[in-house]
């Protein structure tokens, strides 16, 4: 037998042994016999040290112990000479009990070695398997998965229970990945039976497969001759984006709108997109090899240049508005960032890109943002802010030379008229002209400015004397002489100028303006068309309309307006026949405010239209409330303003008013000016006509102070006309006011009117007006202006007779 073999007894003492076996232990000669106690041996093997190191007796004692279990036993022995034995115990039997047990020791030396060498590989390979970066899966030729990584599980998210408590068969796997959409959506069975197929045919090839959580796997199959795949799946996400990216960036490289040149380390150019092409004018192979200095305007100093690169050395990045040149020569300004792109190896800069675009078109829109900041839109004359900023600089001048400045305030007069009546638009072109013929009388060294609607200022520094100011401000009035022409319109019209003078009227800006604001105001009061210098009565007075606008605009809220009615007198019958409701204003804690000192106030402030309307309302409230009490009905003429007649809605306020106070609707007389009806007379004889067609008696008041057309004014659906008190107050005096007077009351009645006289003073004025057949009359001679219970004991009772116009001209002053 190649194996020792050593046969001992049950008092474990040696019987049988064959040569190999003193062969393998080395024993000599006379210390293998027959009888030798099995402890003897050991002894001898111990002492050989082929145990190893440690106490002799106590490796006998160890292996006597387990020999005398008589048990099969089978274990590896490696000698000092390193040489393996595989030594097996087999316990031997006799009638049924144990006789003793036989030994073999095989050299399993070479196959220890083998088996050594194979454990190596496979730990390098488990190693292998574990550290890679991917995915590794083994299959064998029935699909059946042999072994894998826990990369494997990890790539495709395979959880552990798949692999316990065997390795699954691909079939598992690929039904797992199916059912929860890795391929996609559609029939699980088919598409098991794809991907089984596509495995089985695989040759060596690589595909990728992107996973329904966005990540790419790239997966790599190599068949096995024994039919197996092996298979490596790599996670490729990062290299799909990173190469997308590169993607993106030379995209934007070729298609950005901005030039951009990348350089070298010394700053050579290397590169450069179409965008620069077609800024600069250079090809890309002209420039190549280049310094981009070049591409700079002479305009860029050399502390720049230096400033840009000691920035690009110390903080990598460097931007700025500078100038460039094109190929053919001509300047451009550009917006130019430059970044230097840091070398990990050096710790230096490897490159330098540069990024800059045209911003010639910027350029100009921010000119025309400053120049719309500082200059009127529609005029191109510099507005208030720069107004004011000039005005500072030359009050600053003149604190320091001594000298004096002077500011005209310019108002167009009657602009808003012709604004409303042909047209923002027209009115728009009307002030462009007006700027220019006002630019156009000024020194080159005085600021013309607009300040808003038809507002202008004029600033006049350095000036000799007062005479300069006047003889300026007659040239700027004369200028408007001549008609301003906007398309087929020829306006005839003129200014107002207000003046203030520096350091006499002010100090400061906002008290030269305000100062010459307030003269401005004082001009219009003094006919318009003229100028006027500042005084401080003027500057009171303004305070003083100022505080009366404050107070007029919560007159309405505190109900402070009361009416007061003068007395209507019939010529023929000399009786009372109808009042005109007229406006006062008594302020908390104040007396009476003459009209003319408020109506103005209401008539520019627009409030004249809400206070319009509450008249209209409370006079036909009083006549409704006389006739209750049993008056005899008089007529009720109440005065609408012109804003108030523009008004869409007036015939629906006047015929609401009608319906809430009940009043019949030939009581009541609405009364507008000769200048209103003729403002926009087509529009007035619509207005007109729909109130005519309630009932409503309709009156001309001022007739004779504006500029009437005839063939408009025949068209007219009106009633009467009131003669204006301007022609009757020296109509006993004047030959030509009582011509006026006579050649009104005959038009009228050629046109079927009435005529009523206002503001009859006298006894000769009235037997003037009778010889002449004047219908009405009224004024202070006849009657002042009464409150409404003085009216209700003038006319008491619809069956009494009311106060005759002679008694009433009789009574006691």
């Amino acid at each position: 037998m190649p194996q020792g073999v050593a046969v001992f007894d049950e008092q474990l003492r040696l019987r049988l042994w064959n040569r190999h076996f003193t062969e393998v232990f080395g024993f000599p000669v006379e210390s293998v016999y027959c009888g030798a106690r099995f402890e003897d041996v050991i002894r001898i093997i111990a002492i050989r040290g082929d145990y190893g190191p440690g106490d002799i007796e106590e490796h006998v004692r160890v292996r006597t112990e387990l020999a005398a279990q008589f048990k099969p036993r089978s274990a590896d022995h490696t000698g000092k000479d390193g040489r393996t034995l595989l030594i097996q115990d087999q316990p031997l039997y006799h009638d049924g009990r144990v006789a003793g047990f036989i030994s073999t020791y095989t050299d399993i030396t070479e196959r220890k070695q083998i088996e050594e060498a194979l454990r190596y590989k496979h730990s390098i390979l488990e190693t292998v398997l574990t550290n890679i970066p991917g995915g590794v899966s083994l299959v064998d030729g029935a699909l059946q998965v042999v072994t894998c990584n826990e990369q494997y599980k990890q790539i495709l998210d395979l959880p552990d229970e798949l692999f316990q408590p065997a390795m699954p068969a691909l079939e598992s796997i690929i039904r797992y990945n199916a059912l929860r959409g890795e391929y996609g959506t559609g029939d699980v069975e088919k598409q098991l039976t794809a991907v089984t197929k596509m495995v089985r045919g695989c040759a060596t090839r690589t595909w990728e497969r992107t996973r329904p959580n966005g990540t790419v796997i790239e997966i790599r199959g190599t068949p096995m001759p024994d039919g197996g795949l092996v298979t490596i799946y790599t996670d490729i996400t990062e290299r799909k984006r990173a190469e997308e990216r590169l993607r993106l960036t030379e995209k934007v490289f070729e298609n950005s709108p901005c030039a951009i040149v990348i350089c070298d380390r010394k700053g050579y150019v290397i590169s450069v997109n179409p965008a620069f092409s077609e800024i600069t004018g250079y090809a890309r192979e002209e420039v190549v090899g280049l310094h981009p200095k070049m591409l700079l305007s002479g305009e860029l100093s050399e502390a720049v240049y230096a400033d840009m690169w000691r920035s690009l050395s110390e903080c990598g990045r460097w931007s700025g508005d500078i100038w460039g040149v094109r190929k053919n020569g001509e300047a451009y300004p550009k917006w130019l960032t430059i970044n230097a792109v840091p070398d990990e190896i050096s710790g230096g800069h490897s490159h330098y890109i540069g990024m800059f675009s045209d911003i010639t078109t910027r350029k100009e829109a921010e000119e025309r943002i400053h120049r719309l900041a500082h200059h009127d839109a529609l005029t191109g004359l510099p507005n208030r802010y720069t107004l004011e900023a000039r005005l500072a600089h030359s009050l600053d001048d003149a604190r320091q030379y001594d000298s004096r400045v002077a500011v005209m305030f310019v108002d167009l007069d009657h602009f808003k008229t012709i604004n409303d009546s042909l047209g923002h638009a027209v009115g728009d072109r009307l002030l462009i002209e007006v700027a220019q013929r006002l630019s156009g009388t000024v020194r080159e060294s005085d600021t013309v400015a607009r300040l808003g609607g038809d507002e202008f200022v004029i600033v006049m520094p350095d000036f000799a004397s007062t005479t300069d100011i006047s003889i300026a401000a007659n040239r700027i009035i004369d200028s408007f002489a001549d008609p301003l022409h906007v398309g087929a319109h020829e306006f005839h019209t003129s200014v107002s100028i207000g003046i203030s003078v520096f350091p006499d009227d002010g100090e400061s800006v906002e008290a030269v303006m305000r100062s010459a604001d307030t003269a401005m105001y004082h001009a219009k009061a003094l006919g318009r068309n003229n100028f006027q210098y500042f005084t401080p009565a003027m500057n009171h007075a303004a305070n003083e309309r100022l505080a009366l606008e404050n107070k007029l605009r919560h007159a309405l809220t505190r109900r402070e307006f009361e009416l007061h009615y003068q007395p209507q007198y019939d010529m023929a019958s000399q009786r009372i026949v109808g009042v005109e409701a007229l406006i006062r204003w008594r302020p908390r804690g104040g007396g009476l405010v003459a009209p003319e000192k408020f109506i103005p106030i209401a008539e520019e402030t627009g409030m004249i239209a809400n206070i319009g309307t509450w008249v209209l309302q409370e006079s036909c409230r009083q006549l409704r409330e006389w006739l209750d009490a049993g008056m005899a009905p008089i007529r009720m003429s109440v005065n609408v303003s012109a804003r108030q007649f523009r008004q869409k809605s007036f015939p629906d306020t006047v015929a609401a008013t009608l319906a809430e106070t009940g009043l019949p609707p030939e009581l009541l007389e609405l009364e507008i000016t000769e200048t209103t009806a003729m403002e926009h007379p087509q529009e007035a004889i619509r207005v007109l006509q729909s109130l005519r067609e309630m009932g409503i008696t309709l009156a001309i008041d001022d007739f004779g102070t504006g500029y009437s057309s005839l063939s408009y004014l025949k068209m007219l659906p009106i009633n009467r006309l009131k003669i204006d008190r301007s022609f009757i107050t020296d109509i006993d005096k004047d030959a030509n006011d009582e011509a006026i007077a006579r050649a009104t009351i005959a038009l009228a009645q050629n046109l079927g009117l009435e005529v009523t006289a206002e503001g009859v003073e006298s006894n000769s004025q009235l037997d003037i007006l009778r010889a002449n057949g004047c219908d009405e009359v009224q004024g202070f001679h006849l009657g002042y202006p009464v409150t409404a219970d003085r009216i209700a004991q003038l006319v008491p009772a619809s069956t009494a007779s009311v106060i005759s116009l002679s008694d009433w001209v009789s009574r006691p002053r």
